[in-house]
């Protein structure tokens, strides 16, 4: 289980790379973290009160103005995301040409 929290820290802060100044890197560890808990509704409000239920009023701002807010490229962050997953799918950067990548979470209930 250690390993897979590594694992994900280790992604996310690759990713952390993209989004320029670094006070937004607590507020992708934070949205991410809450987007893999096994939570009914997956918005800013439950996660926040899942992740910091002290705070959670301040986790809360802090969540929505990462995702509402914040002055970041999602094109930015999708170059650190192909370097990370083209690797484990066999692929390098001059064969992306040609690949489609088909995301559909909605086979999770």
């Amino acid at each position: 289980m250690r390993e897979d929290v590594d694992e994900f820290d280790a992604y996310l802060n690759h990713l952390g790379r993209a989004l320029g100044h670094a006070d937004r890197h607590a507020g992708l560890k934070g949205y991410c973290s809450g987007l893999v808990l096994p939570l009914s509704r997956k918005s800013v409000e439950p996660m926040a009160a899942h992740i910091d239920p002290l705070y959670a009023s301040a986790k809360h701002q802090s969540l929505r103005h990462f995702v509402a807010k914040a002055d970041w490229s999602d094109r930015a962050v999708l170059h650190p995301v192909r370097e990370w997953v083209m690797p484990a799918l066999g692929m390098h950067a001059a064969e992306e040409a040609g690949y489609y990548w088909i995301i559909d979470d909605t086979g999770f209930p």
